[in-house]
């Protein structure tokens, strides 16, 4: 990334400290910042059917939380806590918005680098939500509802 792209996102920048057992975001509320984390963990989560949440991912110093400020609906696809203190860069997503707008090389670079988190943290959600919960057999999978025939 450019110089002149970090001080463009600078500008959207502040820093901001959060206690653990803080909210930083809820699924399906709006989502119009994100962060950059500088020391603490944040746990990321995803509601159930019915009630409660499964945790995804733990998420520590360098990481990024939060890319649903970046394609609409701009709405939480996950939910964040912050799991201890947390120190972190918060970044105003509706102004990094506007300065992709205004300069798509910025722009590009972003959503690049957005997309790579986006895939890992799927992937990290796919793998959770699809593991044995204790005492689960999955061995057998989806076959086990097929018909004799096929």
């Amino acid at each position: 990334m450019r110089g002149t792209d970090l001080g463009r996102l600078a500008t959207a920048a502040r820093l901001t400290a959060f206690p653990a057992g803080r909210r930083l975001a809820t699924e399906l509320e709006p989502a119009e910042r994100f962060w950059i984390i500088r020391d603490g963990t944040v746990a990321l989560d995803s509601r159930l059917p019915g009630g409660g949440s499964v945790p995804i991912d733990a998420l520590g110093p360098g990481a990024v939380v939060g890319w649903s400020w970046m394609f609409p609906p701009y709405r939480w696809r996950f939910g964040a806590v912050a799991s201890t203190p947390v120190e972190a860069v918060e970044f105003d997503g509706r102004l990094v918005r506007v300065l992709c707008a205004v300069d798509p090389s910025l722009g590009y670079e972003l959503t690049r680098r957005f997309a790579e988190v986006m895939a890992d943290r799927l992937r990290t959600a796919r793998t959770r939500l699809l593991a044995p919960s204790p005492g689960t057999d999955r061995s057998t999978g989806p076959s086990e509802h097929r018909s004799v025939d096929g």
